[in-house]
């Protein structure tokens, strides 16, 4: 196979294997957009069962306060109905105090009970809350891997479609270029770029120019020594060298009429300052003429 029909059976391959690649890592990164949702829903369902268990505790505390605070009553109620059957005054003082003690009991208790009741229903609304953000959680969830699987689906579709393309042209190329091939799109979306006056396209390196001649030749497959692409020759531009000159700041785009007509412009000048130059020097030898007229005529007088 000549190297111009391997170039372009590896331009059309090119573009088979830049969607393939692409197609693959969105099926490899799909999971990944799941991972916030389950993340959020992991953390939820693991402070509803904290705030549950809290829940249990404080319930448990709650009904134990209960029973304390029912036998407290019961004492107290029994201590003052037995306070008509005293006779004595030292059965009246221990009475007394039995009862004034159970009535200071009973106020703490009630506000101990009181305090994690509210405690309680305060955990009962941030467990309803949490329940909530877990069904909710849920629900988004599962419409996202939903819609994951049917994206996913797709992309397998199309992508089975690319692998059938890619082995209509395989089989003719030559494993080893196919496998280098392969290996540069993977890293670079490009494998085969083209090179224009001696530069390569894909890594903008200027190469050597017999190297360049070689690639212009085309007679055999060549990777750039710099970005490892393959190379092919293109023709630049007509106005490319042009360009690039102009670019850099070079004066080999300006025409010889440039300089005759800069040259013709300073030979004017310094004619029309020579010119100046010469009147200066007439008005000076004249200025000096006169003077010595004036001076003769001086010495005549006064003879």
């Amino acid at each position: 196979m000549v190297t111009t029909e391997i170039f372009e059976k590896l331009k059309d391959l090119q573009g088979i294997l830049g969607k393939k690649y692409e197609l693959e890592a969105k099926i490899a990164d799909a999971p990944k957009q799941l991972t916030t949702q389950e993340e959020l829903l992991s953390k939820l369902k693991k402070e509803f069962i904290e705030k549950s268990n809290e829940y249990e505790s404080v319930k448990d505390t709650v009904n134990a306060l209960s029973l304390d605070l029912d036998a407290v009553v019961k004492t107290l109620e029994a201590g003052e109905k037995n306070m008509d059957n005293i006779t004595t005054h030292r059965e009246y003082e221990a009475l007394d105090k039995q009862i004034s003690e159970a009535s200071l009991k009973e106020a703490e208790i009630r506000k101990e009970l009181q305090k994690e009741e509210r405690k309680l229903e305060q955990l009962k609304d941030i467990i309803d809350l949490k329940k909530d953000l877990i069904d909710s959680q849920e629900k988004d969830l599962n419409e996202t891997r939903s819609k994951l699987d049917s994206e996913i689906a797709g992309y397998k579709a199309e992508l089975e479609s690319l692998v059938e393309s890619e082995n209509s042209i395989t089989p003719d190329l030559d494993q080893e270029i196919l496998f280098k091939f392969q290996r540069i799109i993977q890293r670079n979306s490009e494998g085969i770029v083209a090179v224009r006056n001696g530069v390569c396209t894909g890594c903008h390196m200027i190469l050597p120019a017999q190297f360049a001649n070689e690639v212009h030749e085309g007679e055999n497959i060549l990777f750039c020594p710099y970005c490892s692409r393959i190379l092919y020759h293109e023709d630049a531009a007509e106005d490319s060298q042009e360009t690039f000159f102009n670019d850099a700041g070079s004066l080999a785009d300006l025409s010889d009429d440039d300089f005759d007509s800069d040259s013709e412009y300073d030979d004017e000048d310094e004619r029309e300052e020579l010119d100046e130059d010469s009147e200066d020097i007439d008005s000076l030898d004249e200025s000096e003429e006169d003077e010595d007229e004036e001076l003769e005529d001086s010495e005549d007088s006064e003879e």
